[in-house]
């Protein structure tokens, strides 16, 4: 089993910059592909990010690449999502997710609680 716990969300003016975090625990916590998804109210949940256990590898959304960067620190068993430029439409509650496959968002098995992202125009 893997715990996930985001931190870091919050209310920011568009244009500005948030660094959400994901803490994971469990036995193999450090060996699964991290991801986040967002959900905003009324909508499906979306893939927004993802990187593999080494780091070697991330994927982004079309609507968040070059805005958005993932990076996991797995001596700190932490992942990062950077997100700069933010815009209105990136309001969402955000969730850090964890899969043993890389490249499928609908093989993410242990998900976070989620943190509210809010950004104001």
């Amino acid at each position: 089993q893997v715990q996930l716990v985001e931190s870091g969300g919050g209310l920011v003016q568009a244009g500005g910059s948030l660094r959400l975090s994901c803490a994971a625990s469990g036995r193999t916590s450090t060996s699964i592909t991290l991801g986040w998804f967002r959900q905003a109210p009324g909508l499906e949940r979306e893939f927004v990010a993802a990187i593999t256990w080494s780091g070697s590898s991330t994927s982004y959304a079309d609507s968040v690449k070059g805005r958005f960067t993932a990076t996991r620190d797995n001596a700190k068993r932490t992942a990062y999502l950077q997100m700069n430029s933010l815009q209105p439409e990136d309001t969402a509650v955000y969730y850090c997710a964890g899969s043993y496959y890389y490249g499928d968002p609908s093989k993410y098995v242990y998900w976070g609680q989620g943190t509210q992202v809010t950004v104001s125009s």
